[in-house]
């Protein structure tokens, strides 16, 4: 079965209600889990980027604005009360070193490897080392930067899944380039998943689960008018339910790939072609 990921990333805009609350909608719409985004912003921003002015609910910099999108430890600490009373997986992206290595103690089943990411080979390491199973992003990224990651995660016996992305926000669907999971797959020999960025509802992500994505993850948002440079690319709740109503679907839609005579076709075989026997 398709496993379906409903990225909150940073759309709870550092609020424990918002964040709560986008954990309700992807249990009630019945994905598999949920992840969040996780930043170190002074290892992760230069000085310089974190003074520049920028125009936010929290201040008037960019210091400001990043800071008040993090969750603090005490908050992951809730968040993973709530997810274990709402029996929803639960993990995070973490971008730096620092950060993956406070998020360990929530035990959570997976890694995530967010595309910016990819080429951090410290970071990595480090995650190929607690050998979960690990979703790896791949957008703006080549098939060279992709084989270094790989390395690593086999030369740790680390389980991982590839994800094809386009890392735009939002993404033009004539840049989705779905053909790469099959690429994807041929030359790396595993699973891989699509991680989507799109406006549009969820065309997407079924063409991916027919071309063998055994992943789905999509941004959510309580409403795509609210603050922040992901909601736009994010799926509301009536699209969230169509589209993993739609991927649960798809299994029983493609079939066996044998052809045969279904057996609700044997009456009305038996009735039009009544006259030529």
């Amino acid at each position: 079965m398709t496993y379906i990921i409903a990225e909150i990333g940073i759309n709870h805009n550092g609020d424990i209600e918002i964040a709560k609350k986008l954990v309700d909608l992807a249990v009630d719409a019945g994905c598999d889990a949920v992840k969040f985004q996780k930043r170190t912003i002074e290892k992760v921003y230069s000085k310089e980027v974190l003074d520049a002015p920028r125009d936010s609910p929290w201040g008037t910099t960019q210091r400001q604005q990043k800071e008040g999108l993090e969750l603090s430890e005490k908050e992951y600490k809730i968040i993973n009360a709530y997810c274990n009373k709402r029996k929803i997986e639960w993990f995070v992206s973490c971008w730096d070193t620092a950060s993956q290595i406070q998020m360990r103690k929530f035990k959570t089943k997976f890694n995530k490897v967010a595309s910016a990411m990819l080429v951090h080979k410290k970071l990595l390491k480090l995650i190929a080392e607690e050998k979960k199973y690990t979703f790896i992003s791949t957008g703006m990224s080549t098939i060279k930067d992709i084989e270094e990651a790989v390395k690593i995660f086999r030369k740790y016996k680390c389980p991982f899944e590839l994800m094809h992305t386009n890392s735009t926000y939002p993404m033009p669907l004539e840049d989705a380039n779905l053909n790469v999971i099959t690429t994807l797959k041929m030359k790396f020999k595993c699973s891989v998943g699509y991680s989507g960025h799109e406006t549009s509802s969820y065309l997407l992500p079924i063409i991916a689960v027919t071309l063998g994505a055994t992943s789905i993850e999509r941004h959510i948002t309580l409403d795509r008018a609210m603050y922040g440079s992901d909601q736009a690319a994010s799926l509301e709740k009536t699209g969230l339910k169509r589209m993993v109503r739609d991927v649960r679907e798809i299994k029983k839609v493609l079939g066996n790939s044998k052809k045969s005579i279904q057996d609700t076709e044997i009456p009305v075989q038996k009735k039009l072609r009544e006259i030529l026997i």
